[in-house]
């Protein structure tokens, strides 16, 4: 009797209430809704789907390249110093580089390497993907149109001589996915279309989340909580890096990443198991100095390997195009036509907005000096994130009302900016050099109605010009460049 009670009280029915069953019905619901309705675009490609991309992706005749595919984010500054990152990284592996567009600034976001919190590089390569192809169909969340980095930034020095091949990512999705050309000019491009379906599912491969497909597509997944690239430093591969997470980074976050120093060459390269991949895959390229180290990269020099330094020598300045270069000079000697001096005043973005004091104290000692020597009144250009209509009461308010000052600045809508943007997208440096598919000439004749966003690029090219000096935000990526167009006397 006893043992019968026992059994019975073991596999007692448990009791559930109402709130349980409500709740799993609620979650049910949800999970069918959000599979039903989900767009495409988000949703994960099927095994069978993976098996025959993997065959018409790589198996394709006009694949005979090997190429290098990256992961651009944060503000022009920052995708201007991976693409610089991205040339060295194919120069030294070998591979076709492929341009990405220009992003948004707000549009994909890295995080935070030193936190060690930062999107993973499957995830940011899907997102990147996404707004590429955004930006393609013209799709109603995107105000501006499709612009390669190799339509702004001028790579002819680097492309003309042996030192690297590139292809626009625009051409290298065409073999890719196996679609025609033409698919770039179908404005409004309908998710539910088998186009549409091709497309999602090749960016679905390509960003790493079916992971690496044997000599087809190794997907990077070091980062910079983990790896520290490095190019023929000696014995340094495998070391331990300079700079690893600090005990109270370990306890709040629970975190155990180590952070090694890998060469570049002995893990990506012709030898490696990614050698043999035709596309290689990385996430952010994406480096800065940080407590006596690098956050990801750390080939600064390649004393062993002139090709490679003689890269690294071309890319420390890449210039704009010349048609924003000369709408640029164009401004300062037409338009301001005396020597003038500059002003780029970041205010609204991450670190920015808690220095604005120091931010305006560097400009008012400028112009403070610049009211002694004479003569009067001083002409400043002014480029700010700070709309004009939110001035009032800032350092940039007083400037408007002193009677020894005479401020100039551009808006997105005048005139030169948008006759420049019709220029750099008639000329199409993009799609002059490098590799392109013979059957893409139609994209000339598909042209966006929409127009790319010129300003920030002609700003820079007028700062270059300032003769009477130039003041930028501390720690601003474009004022670092701006300081090197003047270095190179881009004006």
């Amino acid at each position: 009797m006893n043992v019968l009670n026992l059994s019975k009280s073991k596999f007692k029915r448990k009791h559930i209430n109402g709130s349980t069953i409500l709740i799993a019905i609620f979650i049910s619901l949800f999970i069918f809704i959000s599979f039903k309705f989900a767009p495409n675009s988000f949703l994960p490609i099927s095994p069978s789907k993976t098996l025959t991309l993997e065959y018409s992706q790589c198996s394709s005749p006009t694949l005979d390249q090997k190429f290098l595919f990256y992961a651009p984010h944060s503000g022009f500054g920052n995708q201007l110093s991976e693409l610089r990152n991205a040339i060295v990284m194919a120069a030294i592996l070998n591979r076709t580089l492929i341009v990405p567009p220009i992003l948004d600034h707000h549009a994909i976001i890295l995080g935070k390497c030193p936190k060690f919190k930062v999107t993973s590089p499957s995830e940011l390569r899907n997102e990147v993907f996404h707004y590429a192809i955004s930006l393609i169909r013209n799709h109603r969340q995107v105000s501006f149109a499709y612009v390669s980095m190799a339509d702004v930034v001028d790579l002819s020095s680097i492309v003309s001589s042996p030192l690297l091949k590139v292809i626009d990512f625009r051409a290298f999705l065409s073999l890719w996915c196996g679609v025609n050309a033409d698919f770039t000019c179908f404005k409004g491009l309908d998710i539910r279309s088998s186009l549409f379906d091709t497309i999602r599912q090749c960016g679905s491969v390509l960003s790493g989340f079916v992971g690496s497909l044997d000599r087809c597509l190794f997907a990077v997944e070091e980062d910079c909580r983990t790896t520290v690239w490095t190019y023929q430093k000696g014995n340094e591969d495998g070391a331990l890096d300079a700079f690893q997470p600090d005990e109270d980074l370990l306890e709040k976050r629970k975190i155990s990443y180590v952070r090694r120093r890998q060469d570049v060459q002995k893990a990506l390269g012709p030898n490696s198991v990614a050698g043999s991949a035709t596309v290689l895959a990385f996430g952010s390229l994406f480096t800065a100095p940080y407590k006596g180290s690098e956050l990801y990269i750390d080939i600064h020099e390649a004393p062993k390997d002139r090709r490679i330094q003689s890269v690294m020598e071309k890319i420390r300045y890449l210039p704009f195009v010349p048609e924003i270069i000369s709408a640029g000079k164009d401004f300062a000697v037409q338009t301001i036509k005396v020597p003038f001096l500059c002003a780029q005043i970041r205010l609204l973005d991450g670190q920015f907005k808690k220095h604005w004091e120091a931010t305006f104290l560097g400009l008012k000692e400028k112009v403070e000096l610049l009211r002694q020597k004479g003569p009067l009144p001083i002409p400043i250009f002014v480029m700010t994130d700070l709309a004009e209509s939110n001035w009032t009461g800032t350092y940039l308010d007083e400037l408007v009302r002193a009677d020894s000052v005479t401020l100039h600045y551009l808006k997105p809508e005048d005139e030169l900016v948008l006759k420049t943007a019709k220029k750099v997208m008639a000329a199409g440096h993009s799609m002059r050099f490098g590799f392109v598919p013979n059957n893409f000439s139609k994209m000339k004749d598909c042209t966006s109605p929409l127009l790319p966003d010129m300003l920030l690029f002609l700003e820079q090219t007028i700062c270059s010009c300032a003769s009477l000096g130039f003041v930028g935000t501390a720690g601003s990526t474009i004022a670092e460049n701006i300081k090197l167009m003047r270095e190179f006397g881009t004006c």
